[in-house]
């Protein structure tokens, strides 16, 4: 008799699923399609959680796409900072380490910017789970940080592809060469 209960409760589950996939699909594809999302980054550690904010997006699963946002702009934000050489002191918060990173030609001040908004983005009220997060309205927060995450990894791996199919860098620092000059890169060309 199990056996038979185990079959009925898989194959309600499917059908379940299958009509949330159904009555949910055209949302998802406008807000996949929305995204201008680089094709190809640096295969950093970051990069899967970046990815997989997006499906989050795209799922509609929007608070966790803004927490998995701050995540992954913090880490690249460390990740810039230390490709640079940049020494900074504990005590200096982002926005003066955006001016900073500015001022050297580093980043521009639309991904300083970004950064800023992402960073904004009710972080702490997130980090510590606040009382304030039943208000906070995710579905056009996660939108906004998923564009800004985008324009980010846009700038910092700036890339296109040669006539001979090689993949040209306008940042080669934040791509970790092989000896025969090769780098690892992550492709997100499919949802």
């Amino acid at each position: 008799m199990n056996d038979i209960q185990n079959v009925i409760e898989r194959r309600m589950v499917a059908d379940n699923l299958r009509g949330s996939l159904e009555a949910s699909l055209e949302d998802r594809v406008d807000r996949y399609l929305e995204i201008n999302k680089p094709g190809v980054v640096a295969d950093h550690h970051f990069a899967v959680a970046s990815a997989e904010c997006i499906r989050l997006y795209t799922d509609g699963y929007f608070l966790s796409a803004v927490m998995v946002a701050q995540a992954v702009a913090e880490g690249m934000r460390n990740f810039i900072i230390k490709r640079n050489e940049i020494k900074l002191d504990d005590k200096v918060k982002w926005p003066e380490a955006a001016d900073l990173l500015v001022e050297k030609g580093i980043i521009t001040k639309d991904c300083a910017d970004a950064f800023g908004r992402i960073y904004n983005s009710f972080r702490n009220d997130l980090h510590h789970m606040w009382s304030t997060v039943a208000t906070i309205p995710f579905p056009e927060l996660a939108k906004s940080n998923i564009h800004d995450l985008t324009a980010i990894e846009r700038e910092v791996f700036a890339s296109e592809f040669g006539k001979d199919g090689r993949l040209i860098l306008a940042n080669p620092k934040y791509w970790d060469a092989r000896e025969d000059g090769k780098v690892r890169a992550f492709l997100r060309l499919e949802p």
